[in-house]
């Protein structure tokens, strides 16, 4: 009989297998991502469920749902692996030297900071770079991230926001699209498909509203990232308002072009952002530093700022 202490602490793997289903869905999906058979957890979750005396899913003809016991015990669950993943990550960055486990904006990330990052490396070769793609405020500690890209407002909790830079926006389309939909004035724009990133709900009023017009922008495609309006707009389903600074290649090869000549500051700018407890932190320290010699750079021979 399994003594009490001896329940109370079941295995990792069996954690994992439970965590991985209760995310998924299924049994299947969970052996796939975690490399495993599907029968090797079934086992697991079957053993935790003897383990704990209660069952975690409730068996269907579809596949398994959570109990609600299940449900209740996933959330726990979840939190701790997290807090395990994050502890074994900064054992092993003490024994691996340096690292930096940093966030990135996926649009900002692959086409400002990634073709800059090998100057980085090659000044700071000491240091180990993680990458992790997050959009929006999250919890430093429970993602195990030492630093942010962040795009918003200097307003997250906890953290040490520094500016790096804003951003010039412009209604952008493709070639075609301007050509069969003429734009003498900021008004024809309402008449036409606008297209909205998820994050920015109030840029294409904010734009507007720079040329004095009040009237509510229409409703089309939303999107989550702005490598998807971009090809969007190239695919010629509508307007897109783009900062002009991530679209540099597609305005240079006409596959873009400037629906409307006014462009504006957008409400929106980039920080680096790191958690108070990591502003002193070696590798942010220096990555920080360095990201703001980048951008005052890019500023300099690029924007004539």
């Amino acid at each position: 009989m399994l003594t009490l202490s001896r329940k109370l602490l079941p295995s990792t793997s069996a954690l994992a297998a439970f965590d991985s289903v209760a995310r998924l869905g299924s049994f299947s999906a969970a052996a796939e991502e975690l490399s495993l058979t599907q029968g090797a957890i079934s086992r697991q979750v079957s053993g935790l469920e003897e383990q704990l005396g209660m069952p975690l899913f409730a068996r269907t003809s579809r596949g398994v749902v959570l109990t609600e016991t299940g449900a209740d015990y996933a959330k726990s669950i979840s939190v701790a692996l997290s807090q395990i993943r994050s502890a074994s990550l900064a054992a092993m960055s003490k024994r691996h030297g340096d690292q930096l486990n940093l966030a990135i904006l996926p649009t900002f990330g692959t086409r400002w900071l990634m073709p800059r990052i090998p100057q980085f490396v090659a000044r700071h070769p000491q240091v180990t770079l993680n990458f992790a793609t997050r959009i929006g405020v999250f919890d430093f500690d429970r993602e195990g991230i030492d630093m942010a890209i962040h795009v918003g407002t200097p307003d997250w909790p906890g953290a040490e926001c520094t500016y790096l830079m804003s951003e010039m926006v412009a209604p952008v389309c493709s070639p075609e699209f301007l050509a069969s939909h003429p734009i003498r004035a900021g008004e024809d724009l309402l008449r036409l498909p606008l297209l909205h990133m998820a994050s920015r709900p109030g840029a294409w009023s904010h734009w507007f509203a720079s040329l004095g017009i009040d009237t509510a922008p229409s409703q089309a495609m939303r999107f989550e990232q702005f490598s998807s309006v971009a090809q969007a707009a190239i695919a010629g389903l509508g307007v897109a308002l783009m900062p002009l600074f991530l679209i540099d290649s597609e305005l240079a090869s006409g596959q873009l072009v400037e629906a409307f000549p006014h462009e504006v500051t957008s409400p929106s700018a980039y920080y680096a952002v790191a958690p108070i407890s990591k502003r002193d932190f070696r590798p942010v320290v220096a990555f920080r530093e360095w990201l703001l010699e980048e951008v005052a750079r890019y500023g300099q021979e690029v924007v004539g700022w």
